[in-house]
């Protein structure tokens, strides 16, 4: 199995999808006139660890079971569930920018959420290519993937 293949198998997971809709919508949640860039880091990453280590338990437990021994349920579900915290990478990059007062506050989120649009409309391209689609259904579902992803965001952080 090449590299490439590792990297999709770890990335394009409904976790990673699931982890960045949450992640994105924790740090439109948090932001507001008077955030500052490392709250908002802090809030969004803290918050997306307590919900990654709820999946894994959740996962651990769904699992473990008389054939399967309580380490090897951990370990599976470790590994499913890491896409979560792969996908909030680039936008916690982002993020740092306004720490470090590279931009505002203010930019900074912004540029996260798009740049998690963008990952999630890559995410729905490379699903598609991994079913070798044709190129435009590619576009298409990384459109519609992006589009629903942001649509999600956007519900999430009305919601809180």
């Amino acid at each position: 199995m090449g590299v490439v293949q590792r990297v999709r198998e770890r990335l394009v997971t409904p976790d990673a999808v699931y982890g960045l809709i949450l992640f994105s919508a924790l740090i439109g949640a948090v932001d507001d006139d008077d955030s500052e860039a490392l709250e908002v880091l802090i809030v969004s990453v803290t918050s997306l660890l307590v919900f990654w280590g709820a999946h894994v338990f959740a996962g651990t437990i769904a699992s473990h079971g008389a054939n399967t021994r309580l380490g090897t349920a951990l370990g599976r579900a470790l590994g499913h569930s890491m896409g979560m915290l792969y996908a909030a990478i680039l936008p916690t990059l982002v993020l740092l920018l306004g720490v470090f007062h590279v931009m505002t506050a203010d930019e900074s989120v912004g540029l996260a959420l798009l740049v998690a649009t963008i990952v999630l409309g890559v995410l729905g391209y490379s699903a598609f290519a991994q079913r070798r689609s044709h190129v435009a259904i590619r576009i298409l579902g990384a459109i519609g993937t992006a589009l629903f992803g942001a649509v999600m965001i956007v519900l999430n952080i009305a919601v809180h």
